[in-house]
């Protein structure tokens, strides 16, 4: 069973604590072809012009504009030329943050995300990964600033089972350039839709 929409001041905080609030809370999107229901397993915490990291370093462009706020809305964007990353905006409208989902468990619309993800071999993997969880819900840039708290959008979040904190892992973000040690990717331990951890180095931020 999933819970109620959050409500927009529950997530207008800081990336990192709102990392946690998302561990296991779920997000839907519904499209011509059915609704696909997914719980969050793996979350990653950006902030803005502190964190070197994050799209939002250099201050504020037309492509980052939703992650400045206000916040509830969804951050998508397009990486590497051909995969879309999609991020729960946070904090306080006009102050950067947002936290990318890394991967989810399929809990609804199974068969729909199997048609998209053909190259899955086992529904675990459905959505584990950032580009495989966007692939699986059908999120794309059509659904760049949705509206995750209003029940009317294609894309909600919906409070989900609360984490127990011995429950819940932390390490390095994956695939970022700078802050590559920075402890800001959250996960739920025994959860196998966890994604692999590779280390960044990459020549552009993850975010």
């Amino acid at each position: 069973m999933t819970g109620r929409l959050f409500k927009r001041e529950e997530l207008a905080i800081d990336p990192v604590d709102l990392a946690h609030v998302l561990l296991g809370s779920v997000l839907e999107c519904t499209g011509s072809e059915g609704t696909v229901r997914a719980r969050l397993v793996e979350v990653e915490a950006y902030r803005g012009e502190d964190d070197p990291a994050s799209h939002c370093y250099r201050g504020r462009t037309a492509r980052n504009r939703v992650m400045w706020g206000p916040a509830g809305h969804l951050y998508v964007y397009f990486v590497y030329g051909m995969h879309f990353c999609a991020n729960v905006v946070g904090r306080e409208d006009g102050e950067a943050g947002a936290v990318l989902l890394r991967a989810a468990e399929i809990t609804e619309g199974a068969d729909v995300a199997r048609s998209r993800r053909k190259a899955a071999r086992k529904d675990v993997e459905l959505a584990r990964g950032p580009a495989r969880l966007t692939s699986a819900l059908g999120i794309g840039p059509q659904h760049n600033g949705a509206d995750l708290v209003d029940p009317r959008s294609p894309v909600r979040l919906l409070t989900g089972e609360e984490i127990p904190a011995e429950r819940v892992r932390s390490g390095p973000r994956v695939g970022v350039a700078a802050a590559m040690d920075t402890p800001w990717r959250f996960w739920i331990d025994d959860s196998p839709a966890v994604s692999l951890y590779r280390r960044g180095g990459r020549a552009r931020p993850a975010k």
